[in-house]
């Protein structure tokens, strides 16, 4: 759950915090930290970038990460091959699961897209089980969206 009041509330904050701003990797480390600010109940967030065929770790707030994951690979790697935002309610039971966090239960993944170009995918992780939900999914996929519009990125 955020704790932001307010879906719109996140989406405007983060929308003023890039505004004039293009770099795709300084837009990416700011979005990260206002994330990890407004989310509550969560153990790691940040970004996976799509590079020579595999998802690389980009900015990110949390414990050190997994380095690499191949596509189709773990929850990243399913969503990032279906471009679709996958929900995990518990990840032990999400088969081929990629445990960087062993303290993780649940997680959340939203493609980035831009110009039918795939361009990595935005991964939450939380310790609680059934911790994200469709509202959520929602406002993460809106914050996705406005991240792709307010940067230049491998895909422009």
């Amino acid at each position: 759950m955020f704790k932001q009041p307010h879906n719109a509330d996140l989406q405007r904050t983060l929308a003023a915090l890039l505004e004039g701003e293009r770099d795709w990797i300084a837009n990416l480390a700011n979005t990260a930290a206002l994330l990890w600010q407004e989310l509550g109940d969560i153990n790691w967030m940040g970004f996976y970038l799509f590079k020579h065929g595999e998802l690389v770790l980009g900015p990110f707030q949390g414990k050190p990460a997994c380095v690499r994951i191949q596509l189709g690979k773990g929850v990243c790697g399913t969503a990032a091959e279906r471009r679709h935002t996958l929900v995990v309610p518990n990840v032990h039971e999400f088969d081929g699961h990629i445990a960087c966090d062993s303290a993780s239960n649940s997680e959340i993944v939203v493609p980035l897209v831009k110009n039918s170009k795939l361009l990595g995918v935005l991964d939450i992780d939380s310790p609680s089980l059934n911790r994200f939900t469709e509202r959520d999914r929602m406002q993460l996929e809106a914050v996705a969206a406005i991240l792709l519009a307010s940067s230049d990125t491998p895909a422009d």
